[in-house]
């Protein structure tokens, strides 16, 4: 681990070299590059040179106590030598989860699509509620959220709705919310007071750029026609949806939030992507017979992964065996606890696989 560490502290100042490079500066490109870089290594070199000060520290504190010392100055040693250890370790266990594979979609934006499941008009009201806890988290987060396609019901509910959330490391934190969400609840149009049990899928999918994905425009079949709303109304006259199909893979993506045709296309060309890529990459997975298959990470999406219990005001994480009894407070967008411990989880579990 230190002569991997060693290397790249060498290669951050190498990349700190260049970037200070008028030559290179001219090339806007590839200073772009080596600034991406340097920025990616900035956090592990930095507690790599705060745990060789430890050691350092360390090795002076141990020399200290081989001398003769008055039994205050040994006290007050091998306390700083106790503190330098502990010290020592959380640095140490911070460099491993530093040095684990990155997942090369973390950084993206995210397009997430909820869906109602089981339980009528109760289900698309639950899909509502997880799309504003969604919105709110990012909203929290200083993320901007873009609607891309929505299906309503009369009452408020939805049906279905994609949409994107625009931020650095998006994909990062919200890549575990894919999977069955259920809810318990005496519904708004249950008259007889009895607690049902609804659910809605959602799925997270890393924005795709253009050039990861290739896709042959032959290969597409694009129709317009007028958009809908609750009950399958049209709501204008003029043929702004769009849906596309991918022929090869019979993937349709529909999208008809905008009132322009052209708009509404290149949303659904990003929904597109994100699918196609998000499809190359579960196979790939599938494909690697060695691949983990995690309690938290596996990306099974029938997999039911919450249940949101109000007579309870209880949030209940299957996978980490998490439970809250705040569950307005999450519904308003405070998840961060419940996706720091999934990510936190999902890190022990790679280690343990490295060791």
């Amino acid at each position: 681990m230190l002569d991997k560490l060693e290397s790249l502290e060498n290669k951050y100042e190498e990349l700190s070299e260049l970037i200070a490079d008028p030559k290179v500066m001219d090339d806007q490109s590839r200073w772009q590059q080596y600034v991406k870089s340097h920025s990616e290594l900035s956090e592990v070199v930095t507690v790599y040179r705060e745990y060789k000060k430890v050691l350092s520290e360390l090795e002076d504190v141990r020399q200290m106590l081989k001398d003769k010392l008055d039994n205050e100055m040994r006290e007050m040693a091998e306390l700083e030598e106790e503190e330098l250890e502990n010290k020592k370790e959380k640095l140490e266990n911070n460099l491993k989860v530093l040095l684990l594979p990155k997942d090369p979609n973390d950084d993206k934006n995210v397009i997430m699509e909820i869906r109602a499941g089981t339980g009528g008009e109760e289900a698309a009201l639950f899909g509502s509620d997880l799309f504003r806890m969604y919105t709110r988290f990012a909203e929290l987060k200083g993320w901007r959220t873009e609607i891309m396609d929505a299906h309503y019901t009369d009452i408020g509910g939805v049906k279905e709705i994609i949409f994107l959330i625009e931020g650095k490391g998006a994909f990062s934190q919200l890549k575990f919310e894919s999977g069955v969400h259920r809810v318990q609840r005496v519904p708004t149009t249950e008259s007889g007071g009895r607690i049902h049990t609804s659910a809605a899928t959602v799925a997270v999918l890393p924005e795709a750029e253009e050039v990861e994905v290739d896709i042959n425009p032959n290969e597409l079949r694009i129709d317009v026609f007028c958009s809908t709303g609750p009950g399958g109304q049209s709501v204008n006259t003029t043929q702004s949806a769009v849906r596309i199909t991918h022929i090869p893979t019979g993937i349709v993506v529909s999208c008809q939030d905008e009132k322009s045709q052209h708009k509404n296309k290149d949303k659904a060309m990003r929904v597109l992507r994100a699918r196609l890529l998000d499809q190359a990459q579960q196979e790939q997975q599938q494909q690697m017979a060695s691949a983990r298959k995690s309690q938290v990470g596996s990306g099974d999406r029938s997999e039911r992964i919450r249940t949101y219990n109000f007579p309870q005001n209880r949030v209940t994480d299957h996978r980490i065996g998490l439970t809250l009894h705040r569950l307005q407070e999450v519904l308003m967008g405070n998840l961060q606890e419940v996706v720091d411990a999934l990510i936190t989880t999902d890190q022990a579990e790679r280690l343990q696989q490295v060791d």
